[in-house]
């Protein structure tokens, strides 16, 4: 019988990338709430309709890379490519507008894409999305930046580049657009099968283009960064004034547009050389006209995505280390009755404290200690108990101390000399 699988693409989490997959969403979350962010869940699967209107139907998502299938009903619905679309529905569709002068939300989940597995990017893979609807004043931008490189630095992060851009608004792109396609209709031999239609409906996402040659036409095109009108010129300005008040070292990528019709004004990535091609791992920036694209007032937002498969591959190990994490091995029966008592210690203590149910030899034991990366592991037997004592091994160095027998106080004791 052959075996079961996971689909191509999708695949299990678990062991040091699920811890890490933990230390990235538990960091993220302190910083959200610090800066007032509220937690909200969003369905990962929608009407297809709304990836079509919000992400744009000449994307490569919408074309090429969404899940998308009828219902029973004879709907057609997406499994999420993204988040933001859906946290714009839910803003208009619970009335977030009304009740809230700027609303700041953020959501951690799965989203899926039909697209070419490789290196930190699979056909399921994991974000966490924040977004900010209300205000247009670029400090707000600079802020979610900093927010950023404060994560990044607990998780011990410190190699990387912050990306930035403006792609102005609806009047720049528009100015600007016969100049552009003007430059690519003398290029049209080296574009791409996919960059000769985005010429003809949306030529700015030729900069969005990975193919090499694709890549080296756009070398020597104008870019829309140095069309842009007054009032988005003003923007990025203020935007790169309130980036050096945060002390965040930049660098103005021009070709940077991002994959996505929907973003105005600010866009970034932030970027790491350890990833490869696909370097990456924090994108967003600002869609001031998405939510009166999709039916709600006029309101300007800004947003961001951390891919957390990425973000798990630069994050050392190192980041995980917290408290130690103990075992305790017993020999006998006498000395098994202080298991219960030692456990609700460590546990009350919020220690990690583990142990091998069967007991067996204290050789087999501390295999098993040695096997869960145990820090220390507490010995009790029939000779500790008779001088009222257990023993502390520490297993990198293998020193051990003495410790007295009181179950109630130990992890206090242990705690003294551990931390």
């Amino acid at each position: 019988m052959e075996k079961l699988r996971t689909l191509r693409g999708f695949r299990d989490v678990f062991g040091e990338e699920i811890q890490k997959f933990n230390l990235i969403e538990n960091v993220s979350r302190k910083y959200f709430n610090l800066f007032g962010f509220k937690e909200i869940e969003i369905p990962v699967l929608e009407k297809t309709e709304l990836f079509v209107r919000s992400i744009g139907d000449t994307t490569d998502i919408v074309e090429k890379e969404m899940f998308t299938f009828v219902d029973l009903g004879g709907d057609s619905v997406t499994l999420r490519p993204e988040a933001t679309a859906g946290m714009v529905r839910a803003y208009l569709q619970e009335g977030l507008y009304a009740k809230e002068r700027i609303s700041k939300v953020f959501t951690i989940g799965s989203m899926f894409r039909h697209e070419r597995p490789q290196k930190g990017r699979y056909r399921e893979f994991h974000q966490v999305d924040v977004e900010s609807f209300g205000t247009d004043d670029p400090l707000i931008d600079a802020e979610l930046l900093w927010m950023i490189t404060l994560i990044l630095k607990e998780l011990n992060v410190a190699e990387y580049t912050v990306e930035i851009n403006s792609v102005g608004c609806k009047e720049c792109r528009e100015s600007f657009r016969d100049e552009l396609v003007s430059y690519f209709e003398t290029k049209k031999d080296h574009l791409c099968e996919d960059c000769l239609r985005r010429l003809e409906r949306n030529p700015l996402r030729i900069f969005d283009c990975k193919n090499s040659q694709c890549i080296d036409v756009t070398q020597s095109s104008p870019f829309l960064f140095d069309s842009l009108c007054e009032g988005c010129q003003t923007h990025f300005e203020t935007f790169l004034k309130h980036l050096n008040d945060f002390n965040i070292v930049i660098n103005i990528n021009k070709r940077l547009v991002r994959g996505l019709d929907y973003y105005s004004k600010t866009v970034f990535e932030i970027t790491s050389g350890d990833l490869g091609a696909q370097k990456a791992f924090v994108a967003g920036g600002r869609y001031n006209n998405l939510v009166e694209e999709m039916g709600g007032p006029s309101t300007p937002a800004i947003g961001f995505a951390i891919g957390v498969e990425r973000l798990a591959l630069i994050t050392s190990i190192d980041a995980l280390s917290g408290k130690p994490s103990y075992f305790f091995a017993y020999v006998g029966e006498e000395a098994k009755n202080y298991l219960v008592p030692i456990l609700r210690s460590f546990i009350s203590e919020g220690l990690s404290f583990n142990y091998a149910y069967e007991g067996k030899s204290l050789k087999s034991q501390m295999r098993f200690a040695d096997s869960l990366c145990a820090d220390y592991v507490l010995i009790l037997g029939d000779d500790e108990i008779a001088k009222g004592i257990i023993v502390m091994r520490d297993m990198r160095n293998k020193n051990q101390h003495e410790l007295s027998l009181d179950p109630q106080g130990l992890a206090k004791a242990v705690l003294k000399l551990t931390l």
